[in-house]
Protein backbone atom coordinates (compact mmCIF):
# COMPACT_ATOMS: atom_id res chain seq x y z
CA UNK A 1 0.00 0.00 0.00
CA UNK A 2 1.30 3.41 -0.96
CA UNK A 3 0.53 6.21 1.63
CA UNK A 4 3.38 8.99 0.25
CA UNK A 5 3.14 11.58 -1.69
CA UNK A 6 6.18 13.41 -3.10
CA UNK A 7 6.76 16.79 -4.90
CA UNK A 8 5.62 20.16 -4.05
CA UNK A 9 2.80 20.16 -6.94
CA UNK A 10 1.41 16.70 -5.52
CA UNK A 11 1.98 17.67 -1.83
CA UNK A 12 0.03 20.59 -2.74
CA UNK A 13 -3.00 19.09 -4.75
CA UNK A 14 -3.52 16.39 -1.93
CA UNK A 15 -4.04 19.27 0.50
CA UNK A 16 -6.57 20.91 -1.82
CA UNK A 17 -8.32 18.22 -2.48
CA UNK A 18 -9.01 17.37 1.27
CA UNK A 19 -6.91 13.85 0.58
CA UNK A 20 -6.28 12.50 4.49
CA UNK A 21 -2.87 13.24 5.39
CA UNK A 22 -1.38 12.39 8.68
CA UNK A 23 1.93 14.45 8.31
CA UNK A 24 4.06 16.41 5.98
CA UNK A 25 7.93 16.16 5.80
CA UNK A 26 9.57 19.32 4.86
CA UNK A 27 13.65 19.48 3.99
CA UNK A 28 15.20 21.54 6.36
CA UNK A 29 16.57 24.11 3.80
CA UNK A 30 13.16 24.83 2.25
CA UNK A 31 11.09 27.61 3.60
CA UNK A 32 9.64 30.04 1.39
CA UNK A 33 7.53 29.63 -2.56
CA UNK A 34 5.30 26.55 -2.68
CA UNK A 35 6.69 25.66 0.64
CA UNK A 36 5.64 28.38 2.72
CA UNK A 37 1.97 27.64 1.09
CA UNK A 38 1.98 24.17 2.07
CA UNK A 39 2.90 24.56 5.34
CA UNK A 40 0.01 27.40 5.24
CA UNK A 41 -2.41 25.12 4.39
CA UNK A 42 -0.99 21.86 6.53
CA UNK A 43 -1.65 24.59 9.59
CA UNK A 44 -5.25 25.24 8.32
CA UNK A 45 -6.05 21.81 8.30
CA UNK A 46 -4.29 20.77 11.80
CA UNK A 47 -1.68 18.39 10.14
CA UNK A 48 1.76 18.24 11.25
CA UNK A 49 4.61 19.27 9.74
CA UNK A 50 8.42 18.52 10.51
CA UNK A 51 11.43 19.88 8.86
CA UNK A 52 13.96 17.02 8.19
CA UNK A 53 17.19 16.06 6.54
CA UNK A 54 17.09 15.35 2.73
CA UNK A 55 18.55 11.52 3.19
CA UNK A 56 14.98 11.13 5.70
CA UNK A 57 13.31 12.39 2.63
CA UNK A 58 15.26 10.76 0.15
CA UNK A 59 14.23 7.06 2.37
CA UNK A 60 10.22 7.74 2.50
CA UNK A 61 10.65 8.77 -1.55
CA UNK A 62 12.55 5.34 -2.29
CA UNK A 63 13.84 7.19 -5.13
CA UNK A 64 11.28 9.96 -6.36
CA UNK A 65 12.04 13.34 -7.04
CA UNK A 66 10.75 14.53 -4.03
CA UNK A 67 11.72 18.18 -4.68
CA UNK A 68 12.16 19.00 -0.64
CA UNK A 69 8.80 17.55 0.45
CA UNK A 70 6.80 14.29 1.05
CA UNK A 71 3.40 13.73 2.79
CA UNK A 72 2.08 10.48 4.41
CA UNK A 73 -1.50 9.75 3.80
CA UNK A 74 -4.06 7.77 5.50
CA UNK A 75 -4.66 4.22 4.71
CA UNK A 76 -8.80 5.52 5.17
CA UNK A 77 -9.95 8.87 5.57
CA UNK A 78 -10.78 9.88 8.84
CA UNK A 79 -14.28 10.24 10.44
CA UNK A 80 -15.63 13.63 11.91
CA UNK A 81 -15.92 13.47 15.54
CA UNK A 82 -19.83 14.54 15.74
CA UNK A 83 -20.63 11.34 13.48
CA UNK A 84 -19.17 9.37 16.53
CA UNK A 85 -21.57 10.66 18.58
CA UNK A 86 -24.52 8.61 18.31
CA UNK A 87 -27.89 8.91 20.37
CA UNK A 88 -28.58 5.50 22.04
CA UNK A 89 -29.44 2.75 19.15
CA UNK A 90 -30.63 -1.01 18.55
CA UNK A 91 -31.43 -1.17 22.54
CA UNK A 92 -27.71 0.08 23.18
CA UNK A 93 -25.77 2.85 24.72
CA UNK A 94 -23.07 4.43 22.48
CA UNK A 95 -19.35 3.30 23.17
CA UNK A 96 -16.05 4.90 22.09
CA UNK A 97 -12.83 4.52 22.84
CA UNK A 98 -10.28 7.11 23.35
CA UNK A 99 -6.60 6.52 22.87
CA UNK A 100 -3.79 8.82 24.90
CA UNK A 101 -0.87 8.69 22.81
CA UNK A 102 -0.67 5.49 21.35
CA UNK A 103 3.01 5.04 19.45
CA UNK A 104 2.59 0.95 18.20
CA UNK A 105 0.91 0.83 15.21
CA UNK A 106 0.70 -3.07 15.84
CA UNK A 107 -1.29 -2.00 19.15
CA UNK A 108 -3.31 0.42 17.20
CA UNK A 109 -4.13 -2.20 14.47
CA UNK A 110 -5.17 -4.57 17.57
CA UNK A 111 -7.69 -2.19 19.27
CA UNK A 112 -9.14 -1.38 15.85
CA UNK A 113 -9.61 -5.06 15.34
CA UNK A 114 -11.15 -5.95 18.60
CA UNK A 115 -13.45 -2.79 18.87
CA UNK A 116 -14.87 -4.24 15.50
CA UNK A 117 -15.37 -7.39 17.25
CA UNK A 118 -17.21 -6.00 20.17
CA UNK A 119 -19.36 -3.22 18.22
CA UNK A 120 -17.62 -0.14 19.06
CA UNK A 121 -19.00 2.91 17.51
CA UNK A 122 -15.88 4.69 16.80
CA UNK A 123 -11.77 5.53 17.79
CA UNK A 124 -10.61 8.60 18.54
CA UNK A 125 -6.65 9.37 18.06
CA UNK A 126 -4.83 12.62 18.58
CA UNK A 127 -3.29 14.42 15.78
CA UNK A 128 0.09 14.32 17.84
CA UNK A 129 3.00 12.22 19.33
CA UNK A 130 0.72 8.97 18.40
CA UNK A 131 0.12 6.69 15.25
CA UNK A 132 -2.14 7.61 12.78
CA UNK A 133 -4.27 5.50 10.14
CA UNK A 134 -0.87 4.08 8.39
CA UNK A 135 -0.99 1.24 6.46
CA UNK A 136 1.16 -0.54 9.07
CA UNK A 137 -2.19 0.14 11.19
CA UNK A 138 -4.25 -1.10 8.33
CA UNK A 139 -2.25 -4.58 8.07
CA UNK A 140 -2.63 -5.18 11.83
CA UNK A 141 -6.23 -4.75 12.18
CA UNK A 142 -6.99 -7.51 9.58
CA UNK A 143 -9.35 -5.37 7.57
CA UNK A 144 -11.62 -3.78 10.85
CA UNK A 145 -9.84 0.15 9.28
CA UNK A 146 -12.88 -0.72 7.02
CA UNK A 147 -15.40 -0.50 9.51
CA UNK A 148 -14.66 1.17 12.62
CA UNK A 149 -14.47 5.11 11.69
CA UNK A 150 -11.89 6.92 13.58
CA UNK A 151 -11.47 10.41 14.39
CA UNK A 152 -8.37 12.24 14.83
CA UNK A 153 -8.60 15.62 17.04
CA UNK A 154 -6.37 18.21 17.82
CA UNK A 155 -6.85 17.87 21.97
CA UNK A 156 -7.85 14.86 23.38
CA UNK A 157 -8.82 16.63 26.75
CA UNK A 158 -11.12 19.18 25.17
CA UNK A 159 -12.41 16.31 23.06
CA UNK A 160 -13.12 14.68 26.71
CA UNK A 161 -15.11 17.80 27.79
CA UNK A 162 -17.32 17.99 24.53
CA UNK A 163 -17.55 14.04 25.10
CA UNK A 164 -19.47 15.20 28.69
CA UNK A 165 -21.69 17.58 27.23
CA UNK A 166 -23.29 15.25 25.09
CA UNK A 167 -24.18 12.70 28.21
CA UNK A 168 -21.28 10.25 27.81
CA UNK A 169 -19.19 8.93 30.90
CA UNK A 170 -15.39 8.26 30.86
CA UNK A 171 -13.91 5.47 32.01
CA UNK A 172 -9.79 5.33 32.16
CA UNK A 173 -7.68 2.26 32.37
CA UNK A 174 -4.79 3.31 35.37
CA UNK A 175 -2.93 0.89 37.38
CA UNK A 176 -4.29 3.07 40.45
CA UNK A 177 -8.45 3.12 39.52
CA UNK A 178 -10.80 3.53 42.40
CA UNK A 179 -12.26 -0.21 41.14
CA UNK A 180 -11.54 -2.98 39.29
CA UNK A 181 -12.47 -3.07 35.54
CA UNK A 182 -15.19 -5.88 36.27
CA UNK A 183 -17.28 -4.30 39.30
CA UNK A 184 -17.81 -0.80 37.06
CA UNK A 185 -21.15 -0.35 35.97
CA UNK A 186 -21.00 0.00 31.88
CA UNK A 187 -24.68 0.35 31.18
CA UNK A 188 -24.17 4.22 30.12
CA UNK A 189 -22.79 6.14 27.19
CA UNK A 190 -19.36 5.14 27.51
CA UNK A 191 -15.74 6.51 26.19
CA UNK A 192 -12.78 3.93 27.39
CA UNK A 193 -9.31 5.97 27.60
CA UNK A 194 -6.42 3.60 27.08
CA UNK A 195 -2.71 5.04 27.56
CA UNK A 196 0.37 5.03 25.79
CA UNK A 197 2.70 2.29 25.96
CA UNK A 198 5.21 3.77 27.61
CA UNK A 199 3.50 6.26 30.00
CA UNK A 200 -0.08 5.05 30.52
CA UNK A 201 -3.01 7.94 30.64
CA UNK A 202 -1.16 11.52 30.80
CA UNK A 203 -2.22 13.43 34.33
CA UNK A 204 -4.50 15.44 32.36
CA UNK A 205 -6.65 13.50 30.60
CA UNK A 206 -6.31 11.28 33.71
CA UNK A 207 -7.84 14.01 36.00
CA UNK A 208 -10.56 14.34 33.15
CA UNK A 209 -11.54 11.18 34.00
CA UNK A 210 -15.42 10.05 35.45
CA UNK A 211 -13.33 6.91 37.19
CA UNK A 212 -10.94 5.44 36.79
CA UNK A 213 -10.76 0.88 36.54
CA UNK A 214 -7.64 -1.28 36.97
CA UNK A 215 -7.00 -4.57 35.65
CA UNK A 216 -6.19 -7.00 38.94
CA UNK A 217 -1.98 -7.72 38.40
CA UNK A 218 -1.20 -11.26 40.27
CA UNK A 219 2.44 -11.74 38.47
CA UNK A 220 5.55 -9.78 38.61
CA UNK A 221 4.93 -7.46 35.78
CA UNK A 222 3.47 -4.04 36.63
CA UNK A 223 1.14 -3.67 33.39
CA UNK A 224 -0.69 -4.65 30.37
CA UNK A 225 -0.09 -4.20 26.60
CA UNK A 226 -2.49 -1.27 25.70
CA UNK A 227 -4.38 -3.68 23.09
CA UNK A 228 -4.78 -6.35 25.60
CA UNK A 229 -6.03 -3.85 28.30
CA UNK A 230 -8.36 -2.23 25.74
CA UNK A 231 -9.90 -5.84 24.63
CA UNK A 232 -10.15 -6.43 28.51
CA UNK A 233 -12.37 -3.76 29.12
CA UNK A 234 -14.49 -4.12 25.67
CA UNK A 235 -15.18 -7.40 26.55
CA UNK A 236 -16.49 -6.99 29.63
CA UNK A 237 -18.90 -3.92 28.67
CA UNK A 238 -20.18 -6.46 25.83
CA UNK A 239 -20.88 -9.12 29.05
CA UNK A 240 -22.63 -6.18 30.72
CA UNK A 241 -24.52 -5.39 28.45
CA UNK A 242 -25.71 -8.76 26.63
CA UNK A 243 -26.24 -10.05 30.54
CA UNK A 244 -28.83 -6.71 30.88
Amino acid sequence: MNNTVIGRNPVRESLISMRPVNKIYISVKMSSGSVGEIKAMAKERGIPVQAVEKQYLDQLAQGGNHQGVVAVTAAKEYADLDDLVVEKAAGRFPLLVLLDEINDPRNLGAILRTADAAGVDGVVIPRRRAVALTSAVAKTSAGAVEYVPVARVTNMVRTMDYLKEKGFWIAGAHGTGEQIYWDADFNVPLAIVVGGEDKGLSRLVRSKCDFLVQMPMAGRVGSLNASVAAALLLYEVLRQRRRD
